[in-house]
């Protein structure tokens, strides 16, 4: 391709809506353009790099088996319905009605429909197992669409799913998904975890998240370098750092409008993991209350495993539930259920007393009031691993793709039966399996990127080399440039000839900051010298070779 024939509007500014690296330099690099919130036109590079993923998409699904389809965007609102999912689904999907009145909705993501169309293509136990997967566009109506197009209202995402006759078939179609996801992410030039997670909207039991480390992701990891586990951090669990708390008597303190932790900590001189902070909840089965130590967070997504949907309770009706105040409350004398986090076990706190202006201190759980123990708390960094006990990490992330146990949630909702060899008809065993390919994008401009722009893995660069001319007038040059340009493209290198009438250091800042993995550097004193300068983006590493040698130079440099 020419430079001057191809739609690459970079921008020598940094645009002032874009916060995330991937966002500043996909605008700045004419990757991307904004329409709206959360709705971006990919330029001519991007589709590019999109094209290159989604074909290690599918040769990756192809190579275990999936067969390709597609599937509607606009859904019928019955097959929601049937599944629940049309009630339970808030205000994140998109709904409309036809001009006949029948309410549809928009793709979010197709497990109803391809259930929908399992029900009526499997027969029989010799029908199984299948695994089908598409790459279509799919709509939320994200509330706060950011980050570029991490977090958008329209996107693009490969989602497969298996079919099995049992728990046994489910688990093979799982790993195969499991170990092909790795060979994708490894191949797209990505730094990645497989973490465990919450199934969430989607159901079944069991979950795994693949997550790129970044500084833009919305999502958190606990990591143990030691021993290899992980999981997000609405999942993952984690022991407690051990701390010295006093063994004092039981007593009534005065504390003068003192209520957070940080204010009657500073007021008694103590540290915050000296106090149990008790949080008043409201679940469907009544007011629950909530124990965690005071240097500690609620983990809502445990919380909700343990007591269902809840909320907290507001701050004008904390009162009519335990009878005081917020700011004073504590575990002492309550007849509704108390929870508490696994660290309080054992020692001595501080805590409301549940009048005001006063806390007690002295407390000892099982002494002094009962709970039901459980792991309530936010894995924070440095707590131990719950396998091997060694200090975790928590790094920011970008969730990359997802893989569920669906089991038989819908295919139980949606009639998608065989019959077994006995003839006994029963549900097919599902799995679902999603990647999001402007993701992947996204997160290797994350990972690989300089002060001068991003720096693309070869394999998902839109260019593998662009070619620089720096002297417009001068014949030889642009001769050698043509030469190696053909050379290349007829040994099937996708290659970038930047033929614009451009001074050179334009030419270089554009090279950088659209991130084509090597620069061959054509100038006159060189091409006197019958040597090109072949320079690698990644490690600025910078080699000199005839003109004639460019192309066997920039295969090796391709292949390794």
């Amino acid at each position: 391709m020419k430079y001057s024939k191809l739609l690459i509007p970079t921008l020598k500014e940094t645009p002032s809506e874009a916060e995330a690296v991937s966002h500043i330099l996909m605008l700045r690099g004419g990757y991307v353009r904004q329409l709206a919130a959360g709705l971006y036109v990919y330029m001519p590079l991007f589709l590019r790099v999109m094209k290159k993923i989604n074909k290690i998409i599918r040769q990756e699904m192809d190579s275990i088996g999936a067969q390709e389809v597609s599937m509607p965007v606009l859904h019928p609102a019955e097959v929601w319905q049937k599944t629940g999912r049309w009630y339970d689904i808030k205000d994140e999907m998109f709904r409309l009605k036809d001009r006949t009145g029948r309410d549809m909705c928009l793709a979010m993501t197709h497990e109803e429909i391809m259930t929908w169309l399992a029900s009526r293509e499997i027969r029989s136990y010799r029908d199984l197992p299948q695994m089908w997967y598409q790459i279509q566009t799919k709509l939320r109506d994200e509330a706060r669409p950011k980050s570029g197009i991490l977090r958008t209202r329209e996107f693009i995402m490969k989602d497969s799913y298996s079919f099995d006759a049992d728990t046994d078939g489910l688990n093979k179609s799982y790993e195969l998904h499991a170990e092909a996801y790795k060979r994708i992410y490894g191949r797209c030039g990505l730094k990645f975890y497989v973490v465990e997670s919450d199934p969430g909207m989607m159901g079944g039991a069991t979950a795994h998240e693949y997550m790129a480390p970044s500084a833009a992701g919305e999502d958190a990891a606990a990591i143990c370098p030691a021993c290899g586990y992980a999981a997000n951090v609405e999942l993952a669990e984690s022991v407690s750092q051990s701390v010295e708390l006093a063994d004092t008597a039981f007593e009534d303190v005065f504390t003068p409008e003192k209520r957070t932790v940080e204010e009657v900590s500073a007021f008694l001189g103590l540290k915050a993991y000296n106090f149990i902070k008790t949080l008043v909840l409201v679940a469907k089965e009544g007011s629950v209350l909530a124990l965690i130590r005071g240097d500690q967070e609620l983990h809502e997504k445990k919380t909700e495993r343990i007591i269902g949907d809840f909320r907290h309770a507001r701050k004008d009706e904390i009162e009519g539930i335990v009878g005081v105040e917020a700011g004073f409350i504590g575990p002492v004398g309550h007849k509704i259920r108390i929870i508490a986090d696994n660290t309080l076990k054992s020692g001595t706190y501080v805590s409301g007393a549940n009048k005001k202006d006063y806390h007690v201190r002295g407390l000892k759980p099982g002494l002094h009031f009962a709970a039901g123990y459980y792991d309530l708390h936010m894995a924070h960094e440095n707590d131990g691993c719950p396998l091997c006990g060694k200090p975790l990490t928590i790094e920011k992330v970008i969730e990359i793709g997802n893989i569920f146990k669906l089991g038989t949630k819908y295919s139980e909702a949606l009639s998608a039966v065989y019959l077994d060899k006995d003839g006994v008809e029963k549900p097919i065993v599902m799995g679902s399996y999603g990647i999001g390919p402007a993701r992947i994008a996204a997160s290797a401009i994350e990972q690989n990127h300089d002060e001068n722009g991003i720096i693309w893995p070869v394999s998902i660069a839109p260019f593998s080399v662009v070619i620089l001319p720096l002297n417009v007038n001068d014949a030889a040059s642009q001769q050698a440039a043509e030469d190696i340009y053909s050379s290349l493209a007829a040994n099937s290198v996708e290659v970038l000839l930047d033929d614009r009438d451009e001074r050179a250091g334009i030419k270089f800042k554009d090279a950088d900051l659209i991130g084509i993995p090597l620069q061959v550097v054509i100038g006159s004193k060189g091409l006197k010298e019958n040597v090109v300068e072949i320079k690698i983006r990644k490690s600025k590493e910078s080699l000199k070779v005839a003109p004639e040698r460019v192309l066997e130079t920039v295969m090796d440099l391709i292949k390794n």
